[in-house]
């Protein structure tokens, strides 16, 4: 049972506040991402865990047991920097060992555990190489190789892909997720890359200075933002947003009118869409949405993104793969009442979305 429990954790160095008040379970086996951008805390909250940094206040518990006061080396808990830290001296068969041979671990059962690790990351036939003779995604999978041949009762990663080209990010994100499923351990994960966290996830823990924004599933993160932070960082792109106002149920803004909304609401508000959940429309006349001049055109293979200004807004749709147009001509999308999120215009927490959920 390697259940993580992080009860009203804070972090502070003198008045700085580095995490405030992180409560959360981490049930046994879960892939829990922690997610947001530099500086938010996420990378002080896996620290705290593993032990190398002190909790200011709040209690730390692995399978139950409050661990605050011991040292990183008994908490039980294998750490894959971003910087995959090898000994360059060694080569990966004993980088892989290395583990065991400090925690004591019966030397007749080495070899058997080492070869099973690097089978599992593909690395056998490298076993004999020095890291400086790898490339930087076989550096990694040593890396998680010798996390693995530990075998210990949380997994923690911080920012393991990010020194990684594109290519290799997609390849060892897969290899990740296939370890996650094999292993079954419970693994905490940092990343500032939304991708990274959708498509490893169970949960994923948004955060922004410190403080909790969301908890949830991707899927729920994705299609229910709390706020406008989460909305504006989830998605690629990420979630369009329209300061305006609503009235009798319908909103306006420059160059977009959409009807159809939660009457309830009234006043000034933030709307926010998806680029996927918008319509293409031939003309104004057509259009329960926006209507404005073209202002970037990106092609992405699969469709092409239409970008167009409305006030200070950049208002991004998605279209066809086959759409043409030029910049600087008009611009059409429906954006049915159904796909848009309302949310306050002075906190930014998420007010409604039009799809039953309120």
């Amino acid at each position: 049972m390697a259940e993580v429990q992080l009860r009203h954790i804070d972090k502070r160095w003198g008045d700085f506040v580095g995490v405030k008040d992180f409560d959360l379970t981490i049930p046994d086996k879960e892939f829990l991402v922690l997610l947001g951008p530099s500086g938010c805390g996420k990378t002080t909250t896996m620290r705290m865990i593993a032990g190398l940094e002190e909790a200011t206040d709040g209690e730390i518990l692995i399978g139950g047991k409050v661990v605050n006061d011991l040292e990183p080396k008994d908490r039980d808990v294998a750490m894959v920097f971003q910087s995959y830290a090898l000994y360059p001296n060694m080569n990966v068969y004993e980088n892989i060992r290395f583990p065991l041979k400090v925690r004591n671990i019966a030397p007749d059962t080495h070899d058997e555990k080492v070869r099973r690790a690097a089978e599992m990351v593909e690395l056998t036939q490298f076993l004999h190489r020095k890291p400086a003779d790898l490339s930087g995604g076989q550096r990694q999978r040593v890396a998680l190789a010798r996390a693995i041949v530990r075998e210990p009762n949380v997994f923690l990663m911080d920012e393991p892909l990010s020194n990684l080209d594109a290519k290799l990010r997609v390849s060892t994100r897969a290899q990740i997720k296939n370890l996650s499923h094999e292993l079954q351990v419970t693994t905490i994960y940092v990343t500032h890359d939304q991708i990274e966290a959708m498509t490893l996830a169970d949960r994923v823990v948004v955060m922004n200075a410190g403080v909790v924004q969301q908890v949830g599933t991707p899927t729920e993160i994705y299609n229910y933002p709390a706020n406008t932070f989460v909305a504006s960082f989830i998605g690629s792109p990420a979630m369009n947003l329209v300061r305006g106002n609503v009235y009798k149920g319908t909103f306006t803004a420059e160059n977009i009118s959409i009807s159809g909304l939660n009457s309830d609401v009234e006043g000034e508000v933030i709307l926010g869409f998806r680029a996927e959940d918008a319509i293409v429309a031939a003309n104004q006349a057509a259009t329960n949405g926006v209507g404005a001049d073209v202002f970037s055109i990106e092609l992405l293979g699969e469709a092409t993104m239409i970008t167009v200004k409305v006030g200070d807004a950049l208002i991004a749709v998605k279209a066809d793969k086959e759409y043409s147009t030029d910049i600087g001509k008009p611009f059409f999308a429906e954006i049915p009442a159904a796909i848009c999120h309302l949310f306050d215009a002075k906190s930014g927490d998420r007010i409604s979305s039009m799809e039953g959920e309120k």
